[in-house]
């Protein structure tokens, strides 16, 4: 049918064959134009800039072996990253310029075999933490998500935490943007899997965010996840207990439907009883009017179950011993 369009219009086919490439099904012409785009990339000229970054944006979403381009050079990415370098303030770059960059960036660390290059590039990560304080609210997520897809790897989530990630993050949860809500959730759960990110996370304020968001009934169930993370910082214990966490948790129990948020209220309360006597009379209250704790231990999950007997356990020694005295 095409033969035939270009013969009735006057139009000559090309007679040479395509020439492929490799078992991913690039060709000769797939790689001039990634070669070419990234040689636009470093041009003086904006729109230059504004066209490849567009183009190399829908390559990389619609094409893993455009991903996999980007690996097998290591100035693939310095030259992508070209137009965001050489500013001094993410300001003054085009926001659909920096989009487009920080969101080829995401669609890169998706492919498995990048995520290690991408991490260990230097300005990357640094230009993934100035994106999550600038431009615009699509971008700001897609930082997020591409710094969740880099922390798939233990070394990056140690990169990741020590470029200052984990306080921009949590101020962009704070700010409870909807679109990018459940990026930051994923990035900052993922990030604090390691123990010197979590001291970092409960340092730059994310117990108060997520209390905040939870509180509001904001993506309750991903915040509890988090929270239940952090209840092994001591520091996080306490703030939970001064914001007012037992009240809330346990109201959580009481009405969700989900076997895995009561899972992690139990978990998070359960530290805190152990840690902060002047909580014990609350989860008390709540015993003898609604048996929350006592329905969770017979038809929670098996962690919830274990959990809540051994709050249960505890009140129940602490009473015993105000009888004997």
């Amino acid at each position: 049918m095409i033969s035939q369009w270009c013969k009735n219009n006057g139009i000559q086919m090309p007679d040479h064959s395509v020439q492929y490439l490799n078992d991913e099904g690039l060709t000769e012409g797939d790689r001039d134009l990634f070669l070419s785009l990234l040689e636009k990339m470093s041009s003086s000229t904006l729109s230059d800039q504004k066209v490849a970054a567009r183009e190399l944006r829908l390559l990389t979403k619609k094409m893993p072996s455009f991903r996999a381009l980007f690996g097998e050079s290591s100035d693939a990415i310095p030259q992508l990253l070209h137009p965001l370098s050489q500013s001094n303030n993410s300001i003054n770059v085009h926001p659909n310029l920096q989009e487009d960059i920080i969101t080829t960036l995401l669609n890169l660390s998706i492919h498995d075999n990048n995520k290690k290059l991408v991490a260990e590039t230097p300005k990357v990560i640094p230009l993934l933490v100035d994106a999550l304080k600038s431009g615009t609210i699509e971008t700001r997520s897609n930082a997020a998500a591409a710094l969740f897809t880099l922390s798939a790897l233990d070394s990056n989530k140690e990169l990741i935490g020590k470029s200052g990630a984990i306080k921009p993050l949590v101020e962009l949860l704070d700010e409870g943007n909807p679109v990018a809500m459940k990026d930051v959730a994923s990035a900052l759960f993922s990030l604090c899997i390691i123990h010197d990110n979590k001291a970092r996370a409960v340092r730059d304020g994310a117990v108060r965010a997520i209390l905040k968001k939870i509180m509001s009934n904001v993506h309750v169930d991903e915040l509890l996840a988090i929270l239940a993370m952090l209840s092994n910082n001591q520091r996080a214990v306490e703030e939970m207990g001064d914001l007012g966490a037992v009240p809330c948790l346990l109201n959580i129990i009481r009405e969700s439907s989900c076997a895995r948020s009561k899972e992690n209220c139990i978990a998070v309360l359960y530290t805190i009883c152990y840690c902060d006597r002047t909580k014990w009379k609350t989860i008390r209250d709540e015993e003898k009017t609604y048996g929350t704790v006592s329905q969770l231990a017979q038809n929670g999950t098996a962690r919830a179950k274990r959990k809540a007997n051994g709050i249960l356990d505890r009140l129940n020694r602490a009473v015993n011993l105000t009888h004997t005295a």
